[in-house]
């Protein structure tokens, strides 16, 4: 099936590595304007690149820290200037963070917070007037399967990513009036830079690494940040236009829920 997203414009937070930017590069090969926001300027140069090589459309990249409220709100304006309106967002940024409970400060807990939560938040409530004005909008929450079957040790993120699920649920419920869909993809084990440094951090080979956590998923190898960005783009365009309020695995089965 083709999908287009032809004279749409899309927003990506953490769109400079994995996930984030294969989700970019989708969506600009399928026809968006998009605009990158992360905030490494020399990784975003290097999303500039890749998204461009197969783009179809204008791409923007907006250098930002989106726990940050006055960053989010400098980034909407950017991504404004650039584009005119903004039809779709991916709330894509933060990283995995886990430990025992017990050694979560709440320094890490209000960062965590800042980075997944509210940073989701503040975005989609800068863009959500201007989709209801024109009965048309896609807000794609980036989670991980934690958010429905949280683990020990898995505090702060599937907390704040359980607080995600929420989130799309009651924005899916406010949008639907007004044609504005709002829908959660969670991550199992899909390549992301995070892997290569975990790995560094346990001191062991990458490739050992991956074969002891592809142990957990029936498919029985990682997923591909094309193979969710594929997702996404379906959720993002016209095909989806019936789709919202729910939360898709994209984790190869590994999740032991639905």
């Amino acid at each position: 099936m083709e999908v287009s997203l032809a004279g749409r414009t899309a927003v990506i937070t953490g769109g400079s590595k994995g996930i984030g930017l294969a989700i970019a590069t989708r969506f600009a090969a399928s026809g968006a304007d998009v605009a990158v926001i992360a905030r490494g300027r020399g990784a975003l140069d290097e999303a500039v690149t890749t998204i461009g090589a197969g783009a179809k459309g204008k791409v923007a990249a907006i250098a930002g820290d989106v726990g940050v409220a006055a960053d989010i709100k400098r980034a909407y304006d950017e991504a404004m200037t650039a584009f005119g309106k903004i039809d779709i967002i991916v709330n894509n940024a933060g990283t995995s963070r886990t430990g025992a409970f017990e050694n979560i400060t709440d320094e890490i807990w209000r960062d965590d917070f800042d980075q997944k939560l509210f940073a989701a938040i503040r975005l989609t409530r800068l863009v959500w007037p201007q989709m209801k004005e024109r009965r048309w909008g896609r807000v794609i929450n980036t989670l991980n399967i934690g958010a429905k079957a949280p683990r020990a040790r898995s505090a702060p993120t599937s907390i704040t990513r359980a607080a995600g699920l929420a989130l799309t649920k009651v924005l899916a419920g406010e949008g639907a009036p007004h044609n504005v869909l709002v829908n959660a993809l969670l991550v199992g084990f899909i390549e992301a830079d995070q892997h290569v440094q975990a790995a560094a951090k346990a001191g062991i080979a990458l490739k050992d690494y991956v074969a002891a956590r592809t142990k957990e998923v029936p498919l029985g190898r990682i997923g591909r940040a094309e193979e969710f960005a594929n997702i996404a783009c379906f959720l993002a365009s016209d095909a989806g236009s019936y789709i919202t309020g729910t939360a898709i695995n994209v984790d190869g089965g590994r999740s032991p829920v639905v």
